[in-house]
């Protein structure tokens, strides 16, 4: 009999001959995949318990376990299956036992089958342009589904879409993917017999991969200028390429050296910063995405100006062979030129003089010198040029000699009781060693009660005090040097007092000046002369009064003469030993008295209405002036107005005058002989200043003013 219970379950009962009875609450059951159920068996027999035992479809007895489970109590038995799989389809079997073991059976007949299920499908799943893509739909079920796919909307058929493909694993196949076949794909899947339907939405993404260009490959900088470069590398692809930068397969990472930079457009920069010479070679840009990789070298050829890395100073003996090497770096390589200091003079290998050789290429130059000459010692510039710049050092040419005296003042004169220096001055390179012979004596450096020896570099002074004549004589300097010795030989020879002086001259003879020229003697005695002794009289007289020259100069200006007077005058000269013999003497005349000369005249702008003139006396006349008469008038006037100036004076103030006006000056000095001729000068006086606009506090000399302020103007009031 088959009951129904509730909308799944049916009652199986089976009526057994006599009184054990066994039943299962199912009889056939589909499950899907993954679920659970269970079905219960009750056994009965009159008056006495049952024992009740599953079997599965292997017939095997059904022991408890995780996955199958046993509830028995009394003459009930529950067997649950947990997540059924397919495996676990068939007939199962509950048999019950009386105590007489008298079994009877019932069976339930359990069918598996798969649900509709999307098996671990990607979303997004990613491909690489150009290739030929499987877009994966793992889908299973019982019967085996149908499987569609949708592209915006519409069904992909091989007829619409060439490329596509859906193959028998329900793969969708598309040929030569493209960026363009992007977007989201439907995988539906449905299974007729019971009417079961589901959907999984794929992203494809098409990963490109990069294209990498560069505008420019080579760059050109100069080192050592503070120059910045930039590379620019422009990227496409999908996703966007990661670029990265290389220097020698290292990557640059950012620092005060390397900054980077991202624009729009897929631009990646690079800049190099503070360009130096190591900075030059090649650089990698490298794009990198998911669907592969580009790289591009750029290049950088860094300029670098000349520097000179080797020049040394020599030294050189005189005479000898001097080579001189200079060794300059740069990126050209620069060529190397060579100049002497001392005359500026270019060495190269066409250079007249045949001492000098140049030789030398690629940033090397020697410069060869030949008989070494003294001439020769100083610096040399050497400098390399390219067309980046230029760099020039020099160095110092060191040349060692024998040494080399110096003056050919070999005579020296002196007196007893008079000290002298003989000096013995030498050149050498390295320096002398310097030492006095008398005759054949050495003269020791502690020298001897009237001979000291002073030392210095370059120069040793023989200090003779002579006592006798005995101290007179040949003295020998002996300088020597590792290169060599010379001697020079000095002689210490008596002075004596000058020759006379000659051609005694007369010259500007007033009232009371006149100047004496002369010519120097023949003979100063070996020593020079200290002064010129000049003696003069009157004629007639016995009593010559002394004026000395200043220095040795050969003029002397005799003063306080007197007029209309006949004088003698001689002239001697004065050295260390003594006062030699007078020049013939030779007469003159001073002038008698006479009127002035007229005065200079120089005029000054006075204060206010004054005029000041100053007033430069000239020759006198043999008098003191006693005055000076100034006479003065405008141009228009006729009246000459007068005022008279103590002859001391040397200005004179006219005032008060009129403004705007010429005046006429006439001047006359005058002394007891007379009057000078007159002395003419003109002058302007200006216009009248306005005193608001330059308030000059100092025009009224001696005076008071008080200067106020008032609504922005000056206002001067004179106490004068």
């Amino acid at each position: 009999i088959l009951h129904i219970f509730d909308t799944e379950q049916v009652l199986f009962s089976l009526s057994i001959a006599g009184t054990l009875q066994v039943s299962i609450s199912l009889n056939k059951v589909e499950l899907s995949v993954g679920e659970s159920k269970f079905f219960i068996c009750t056994g009965t027999s009159i008056g006495e318990p049952v024992r009740l035992e599953w079997y599965n479809p292997q017939g095997e007895r059904i022991v408890s376990s995780k996955r199958m489970a046993l509830h028995t109590e009394s003459s009930r038995s529950k067997l649950i299956i947990y997540n059924a799989i397919i495996e676990d389809a068939g007939i199962y079997r509950c048999q019950a036992t009386d105590a007489d073991g008298h079994t009877e059976e019932a069976s339930v007949v359990l069918e598996i089958y798969q649900r509709l299920t999307f098996r671990d499908v990607q979303s997004p799943q990613e491909f690489r342009h150009g290739e030929t893509a499987e877009v994966v739909c793992d889908v299973i079920s019982s019967p085996v589904p149908l499987v569609v796919w949708y592209y915006q909307d519409r069904e992909i058929t091989e007829e619409h879409h060439s490329r596509f493909l859906v193959l028998a694993n329900n793969n969708l196949q598309i040929q030569q993917v493209t960026k363009a076949d992007e977007g989201v794909y439907r995988c539906e899947a449905s299974v007729e017999a019971r009417g079961e339907i589901d959907f999984v939405d794929i992203a494809v993404v098409v990963n490109v991969p990069p294209v990498l260009s560069v505008f420019q490959q080579s760059f050109n900088a100069t080192a050592d200028y503070q120059e910045s470069v930039t590379f620019t590398c422009i990227t496409s692809g999908s996703p966007d390429p990661v670029v990265t930068w290389l220097r020698k397969g290292q990557r640059l990472e950012p620092s005060d050296k390397y900054m980077f930079n991202r624009m729009e457009g897929g631009r990646s920069m690079l800049t190099i910063r503070n360009i130096r010479q190591s900075d030059g070679g090649s650089y990698t840009c490298n794009a990198d995405n998911k669907a592969g990789t580009q790289e591009r070298e750029l290049f950088l050829k860094v300029f670098v100006a000349p520097h000179i890395t080797q020049l040394k100073n020599v030294t050189a003996v005189e005479g000898s062979v001097a080579m001189i090497s200079c060794m300059a770096d740069g990126e050209p390589l620069p060529d190397v030129s060579w100049r002497r200091a001392s005359d500026s003079l270019s060495l190269h290998p066409q250079s007249h003089d045949v001492r000098f050789d140049v030789r030398g290429r690629h940033g090397k130059s020697v410069l060869t010198i030949s008989g070494i000459r003294l001439s020769d010692l100083g610096r040399f510039d050497c400098e390399a040029l390219s067309r980046i710049g230029g760099h020039q050092k020099s160095m110092f040419l060191d040349i060692e000699h024998i040494p080399k005296f110096l003056t050919n003042h070999t005579i020296y004169y002196s007196w007893e009781g008079n000290p002298v220096n003989i000096s013995c001055d030498v050149m050498s390179n390295p320096p002398a060693t310097m030492l006095w012979r008398r005759e054949r004596f050495t003269i020791s450096a502690e020298g001897a009660a009237n001979i000291r020896v002073h030392t210095a570099e370059g120069k040793s002074v023989l200090e003779v005090t002579p006592m006798s004549d005995r101290d007179f004589g040949r003295y020998n300097c002996t300088a020597r040097n590792n290169i060599g010795m010379r001697y020079q030989e000095f002689i210490l020879a008596q002075a004596d007092v000058p020759s006379n002086p000659y051609s005694v001259r007369l010259s500007a003879v007033s009232q009371r000046l006149a100047t004496v020229t002369f010519m120097k003697p023949d003979s100063h005695g070996g020593v020079p002369i200290s002064y010129y002794l000049v003696q003069y009289k009157e004629f007639g007289l016995q009593d010559w009064r002394d004026v000395k020259s200043h220095s040795v100069q050969t003029t002397v200006v005799l003063t306080g003469l007197e007029p209309n007077t006949t004088y003698e005058v001689r002239v001697a000269a004065v050295n260390g030993k003594g006062q030699g013999e007078f020049s013939h003497t030779e007469a003159f005349q001073t002038l008698p008295i006479r009127e002035p000369s007229p005065p200079a005249v120089h005029g000054q702008r006075g204060m206010g209405k004054a005029y000041r003139l100053g007033l430069v006396k000239q020759d006198d006349g043999g008098m003191p002036i006693v005055e000076y008469i100034v006479k003065y008038k405008t141009d228009k006037e006729e009246q000459w107005m007068t005022k008279l100036v103590p002859g001391a004076n040397d200005f004179a103030i006219l005032q008060p005058l009129q403004w705007n006006t010429r005046y006429e000056v006439e001047i006359t000095a005058r002394n007891v002989k007379g009057l000078s001729e007159p002395t003419f000068y003109q002058f302007f006086m200006p216009q009248e200043p306005d005193i608001t606009d330059n308030a000059d506090l100092s025009l009224c000399s001696g005076a008071n003013f008080f200067l106020m302020l008032q609504t922005q103007s000056f206002l001067m009031q004179s106490l004068c």
